[in-house]
């Protein structure tokens, strides 16, 4: 074959090849897509719904769908509490049995995942921290002392805190409540109390009072005694009053016997009649009416007395009777001690105010609540207050208790029954006040409970 020939064949398979190459579509040069999870979703798309294949030119000009943007990162130590779920920490306060004033502290983590918290135990007045568990650093103000451990809680675990105090009155109760709050330690994962009775210190034992002490024996006493003065006195009054009836002119004489001041002359015929003195009814005296209804009067205000000292010995000291329109019994009590109304149950763990003067400084409650009635109870943020040292009071500030409740608003919802609540109640207070007590109750006709602030 002549080499034009082969020159002239070569050169048109060249041009057969180059026609086959220009009919195939271009492929998209963006290979890196196909990593990304839009790139990836596009072929999944296209199956589902049929399209046009798009032409080279289509593909070139159509814009890229721009990648999801990915969620934001939540620390795993950081879980805030929300409202009618179980909390991820709970706590639980124990009395150690030691002659000396003790806690322990458990904190656990039930989550699958590790958090912070920091824990805080308000220390009873009048005690000071002897010992703590490494970790933990004693904070004293002019109204308590506090103990804060920053804690790291491993998942499902539990942690063991212990504190131990000295007391300027031994053998005094004293109760010390301690809270585990979220890392920046403002919103309550849980909180718990305990009170310290004393390991050593004998339970005061109740004895009876001896017989003669006992109201009913003074009683049957007291009036055998009146009994018998006014029976002696009747009796002397009666022996007197036969004596002088004797010796009085005019008395009558016995047969057979001479009067008085007469001589036996013999018998005059007819004997002249002798005169009979007229029978009175007598009426005891004065001074006898006058000092048996001394006796009498001395009697019953003795009875009374006796009677009322009882009853008030016997009234707990804690609860103040209801009176006018309230409904149920009232309850006063101290920081850390649950307090019980008509429906809902109290304890205030903590109280935090500002230490400097601020012009609607703001002072934060942790309060535990408690449902023990059989049905839904609705309390009102107007009702709860907080007394302070002028006689005045404020109640909850709705809009800070919702801020520091993560915009929840803690009195929309009822209680249901048997539920509890832990949360802080925020009130506004001026200046440097402390509030001296709160009051918190369950509705408008409640009797409610009072909580001493130290």
């Amino acid at each position: 074959m002549p080499a034009s020939t082969r020159n002239h064949r070569a050169l048109a398979v060249f041009v057969h090849c180059l026609g086959i190459l220009a009919a195939v579509p271009a492929l998209p040069t963006a290979a890196p897509e196909a990593a990304t999870p839009a790139a990836a979703a596009r072929p999944a798309a296209a199956v589902a719904t049929p399209t046009e294949t798009p032409t080279p030119t289509d593909s070139a000009t159509a814009p890229t769908p721009a990648a999801p943007a990915p969620p934001p990162l939540v620390s795993p130590s950081v879980v805030v509490p929300t409202q009618g779920a179980p909390s991820p920490v709970t706590v639980a306060v124990t009395p150690a049995g030691t002659p000396a004033p003790g806690y322990q502290v458990q904190v656990r983590n039930t989550g699958s995942r590790p958090l912070a918290t920091t824990v805080r135990q308000e220390l009873p007045a009048g005690t000071s921290a002897t010992w703590i568990t490494p970790g933990g650093r004693a904070t004293r103000s002019a109204a308590s002392t506090e103990v804060t451990w920053q804690l790291n809680l491993p998942a499902r675990s539990t942690t063991t805190l212990h504190t131990a105090l000295s007391a300027a009155a031994p053998g005094r109760p004293l109760t010390a409540p301690a809270c585990a709050f979220t890392s920046d330690g403002n919103r309550p994962y849980d909180c718990a109390t305990a009170t310290w009775s004393g390991a050593t210190v004998p339970a005061a034992e109740v004895t009876a009072a001896p017989p003669w002490r006992r109201p009913p024996v003074l009683l049957a006493a007291l009036a055998v005694v009146l009994l018998a003065g006014l029976g002696g006195l009747w009796w002397w009054q009666r022996r007197r009053r036969v004596r002088s009836g004797a010796r009085r002119p005019g008395a009558t004489v016995p047969a057979g016997a001479t009067a008085p001041g007469t001589s036996d002359r013999g018998t005059v015929y007819p004997r002249p009649a002798t005169p009979t003195a007229t029978a009175r009814r007598r009426r005891p005296p004065v001074w006898l009416l006058v000092g048996a209804a001394l006796a009498l009067l001395a009697g019953v205000v003795l009875a009374a007395t006796l009677t009322a000292t009882r009853r008030v010995a016997a009234i707990d000291t804690t609860k103040q009777p209801t009176s006018g329109a309230w409904v149920g019994r009232s309850a006063t009590g101290v920081v850390g001690v649950p307090l019980r109304e008509q429906a809902l149950e109290f304890t205030v763990y903590r109280v935090a105010c500002p230490s400097r003067p601020v012009a609607g400084g703001q002072c934060q409650a942790t309060v535990g609540v408690r449902n023990v009635s059989p049905q839904q109870q609705t309390w009102h943020g107007q009702m709860q207050r907080a007394y302070l040292p002028g006689g005045t009071w404020v109640s909850t500030d709705e809009a800070a208790t919702r801020l520091a409740n993560q915009g929840r608003d803690v009195f929309a919802q009822p209680l249901a029954a048997g539920s509890r609540l832990v949360l802080p109640l925020v009130f506004t207070v001026d200046g440097p006040a402390r509030p001296k007590q709160l009051e918190l109750r369950s509705g408008v006709f409640s009797a409610g409970v009072r909580v001493d602030v130290p």
